[in-house]
């Protein structure tokens, strides 16, 4: 297998790239740094069973320069890195491999801070954290919602994702509040079932549907939605669909049978292919790119590090919708696709930064 890093298609320029290998415990992981211009490089750490080495470095190569926007984007003090675990969550875990982890991590002085993400857990992080100071979002605090928090940021991301897509509406709508909007929500998990409720407390109507029945019921028994079939779900004559599932929703298929005007979701990697906003302009649909508008979660980790304050995040959180405002000025004066100025004002941020 040629698995040249160099000339790799998903190669930006990374700092630094560690392949890890623990025999004892089966821990084969990699780490990947895309800038650390405005701090250390700080993004979750995802456990899946990829079905090649190959799979597994393209994956933490894409999310680490992600993650370097989404920071720069919510005008935070840090760099973008990703790690992945090669293995199945449900099958392969051990605290001693998450142990084996946190050695790892420890060896890279900080360059790179992790924290949960898809097949990880605050309880995985918590074991990493014997073996190593750089880890994130694992402290027990009030939480962002006023409740006790382990350090779960779905209510954060949900929040930010509610306020980037009110200010979507009043873009493209015209519309100051939400009463009577009708939404399609696309997956109701930890995220998307408390952008729901925000959305359900603001006056709009509900269109939901999750891969999981109990998930769904829950929605029609406590927000009053409306269950929708898979298929249905994104085709729906409504104002918003907010994609919180799945990525690459967005594709040229579904893009077609869109008749929502605004695409407003917490989901990661939402377009299937990079020019998928472009289509989406060109249909008269705004869409908030993603990394923009689901950043509220690094924005509580983020605060947690520095020293928690629920409402220091909470104004920190609402920035998005600024942020998403500009953006869609700067778009429409420029007649450019939104992923595309968001792309610009990121690189305005991060490249014209550099540690003192």
């Amino acid at each position: 297998m040629n698995m040249s890093v160099f000339s790799h298609p998903e190669f930006d320029n990374h700092e630094h790239l560690s392949f890890f290998s623990d025999p004892e415990t089966g821990l084969r992981a990699i780490v990947a740094v895309h800038n650390t211009n405005r701090g250390p490089a700080l993004g979750g750490c995802r456990m899946y069973p990829y079905a090649s080495d190959e799979e597994a470095l393209r994956d933490v190569l894409r999310l680490s320069k992600g993650m370097t926007y989404k920071s720069a984007l919510a005008n935070l003090d840090l760099g973008g890195g990703k790690s992945v675990i090669i293995g199945d969550p449900r099958a392969h875990k051990s605290e001693a491999l998450m142990e084996a982890m946190g050695r790892f991590l420890e060896q890279l002085g900080g360059l790179y801070i992790a924290a949960e993400d898809s097949g990880t857990s605050v309880a995985d992080l918590q074991v990493m954290g014997r073996r190593t100071r750089h880890v994130a979002g694992i402290a027990p605090r009030a939480g962002f919602d006023g409740q006790p928090s382990n350090g779960d940021p779905s209510p954060a991301t949900a929040y930010g994702t509610f306020v980037g897509l009110q200010a979507a509406v009043q873009h493209r709508l015209g519309r100051g509040d939400l009463e009577g909007l009708t939404v399609a929500v696309q997956g109701i998990g930890n995220v998307g079932y408390r952008l729901a409720r925000h959305l359900k407390e603001a006056g709009a109507k509900l269109y939901v549907h999750d891969v999981y029945a109990e998930s769904v019921e829950r929605a029609v028994d406590e927000l009053g939605a409306t269950a929708v079939s898979g298929d249905e779900i994104l085709k729906l004559d409504v104002d918003v669909v907010a994609p919180c599932a799945l990525g690459a929703v967005l594709n040229d298929d579904s893009i077609g049978k869109l008749q929502a005007k605004v695409v407003a979701g917490a989901a990661n990697n939402q377009l299937a292919q990079s020019h998928h906003d472009a289509v989406l302009a060109g249909r008269g649909i705004l869409y908030a790119p993603d990394f923009v508008i689901n950043a509220g979660g690094i924005i509580d980790v983020c605060h947690e590090r520095n020293g928690h304050d629920a409402a220091a995040v909470r104004a920190h959180v609402e920035t998005i919708g600024d942020t998403l405002g500009e953006i869609f000025a700067r778009a429409e004066h420029g007649s450019q696709p939104t992923g595309v100025i968001a792309n610009q004002l990121a690189e305005e941020r991060f490249r014209g930064k550099s540690q003192l």
